[in-house]
C-alpha cells in the first residue's frame, strides 16, 4: 500500500484551507528521525484505511523518497465525522513493534445457538508483536469451538499468522459463554436495587469521604501538585 504525500508549510489555522482543499495536515515522526509536516489528499487517505485499516504498514511517498510507516492516530470532527488530522510513524522494518489490533469474532458457538447461551465477548482489540509487514489487520476468534455454557476462548487458544506474537497472558479470556438468567432471576435482583438502599449508601459514602478528607488536610498541606503522566512511545 503506497501513499504519496506533499511536505507542507502552512499551520495553525491556516490548516483550515488546507482541509477545505481536500487536504489533511499530518505529522511523521519516529525513533532517531526528525519530525516532517505533511498534507495529504483526503481521498487517498480514506481509500488506504479502507483497504488496509489503521494497523497495517503502509508506505509514503515524499519527494520520491519511500518511508514505511504506521498510521499512529487519527483526529475525526465530531460533527461531520471526517479526518482532521492524522500522525504517521515511521518503523524500521527490522525492528519488531508492539501494536494493538481489532478482534474479530467468527463461527458460531453451539453454546448459544442450541443451549441458549449468552455470548460475552472480553476483548474487542488485543496486543500483539511482530515485524511491521507481519502486523496483521486483525486477530480471528473462532467462536465454534465454544460447545458448552461456562466454556471460554482464550488467549493461548488463538491461532495466529507466522511471526506474530500476543502480548497479552496465555490465560487471559477473550469471550466465554454464560447461561443467561430466567425471569425470576431478574425480578430478584431488581427486587434488591431499591432507590432508598442508594440514597443512603450515596449519603453514608459522602460523609465517609468528608471525615477521610479533613483528617487528611493537615497532612497534606503544602506540599505541590503531582506531576503528569509520562507518555507512552510507541516503538
Amino acid at each position: 500500500m503506497e501513499l504519496v504525500v506533499q511536505k507542507r508549510e502552512k499551520f495553525g489555522k491556516a490548516t483550515k484551507a488546507m482541509r477545505k482543499a481536500g487536504l489533511v495536515p499530518a505529522e511523521l515522526y519516529g525513533r532517531g528521525i526528525a519530525n516532517v509536516h505533511l498534507s495529504i489528499p483526503a481521498k487517498e487517505l480514506r481509500k488506504v484505511l479502507k483497504q488496509s485499516g489503521e494497523n497495517t504498514m503502509v508506505d509514503v511517498m515524499i519527494d520520491g523518497e519511500k518511508r514505511p510507516v504506521m498510521i499512529h492516530e487519527l483526529a475525526l470532527d465530531p460533527v461531520s465525522d471526517e479526518i482532521t488530522n492524522v500522525d504517521l510513524y515511521q518503523v524500521r522494518l527490522d525492528e519488531k513493534i508492539k501494536v494493538r489490533v481489532p478482534v474479530e469474532f467468527v463461527g458460531e458457538s453451539d453454546a448459544v445457538k442450541s443451549k441458549n447461551g449468552l455470548l460475552v465477548k472480553a476483548m474487542q482489540e488485543i496486543e500483539v508483536e511482530s515485524l511491521p509487514t507481519d502486523i496483521p489487520r486483525s486477530v480471528s476468534v473462532d467462536i465454534s469451538k465454544i460447545a458448552d455454557i461456562g466454556q471460554s476462548v482464550h488467549v493461548k487458544d488463538l491461532v495466529l499468522p507466522k511471526g506474530v506474537e500476543v502480548v497479552a497472558d496465555g490465560e487471559s479470556v477473550v469471550a466465554t459463554v454464560t447461561a443467561k438468567m430466567t425471569e425470576e432471576q431478574e425480578a430478584a435482583l431488581a427486587a434488591e436495587v431499591k432507590p432508598e438502599d442508594v440514597k443512603v449508601e450515596t449519603e453514608e459514602k459522602k460523609e465517609a469521604r468528608d471525615a477521610e478528607k479533613a483528617a487528611a488536610e493537615p497532612a497534606t498541606a503544602g506540599k505541590a501538585p503531582a506531576g503528569g503522566a509520562p507518555t507512552a512511545e510507541k516503538k
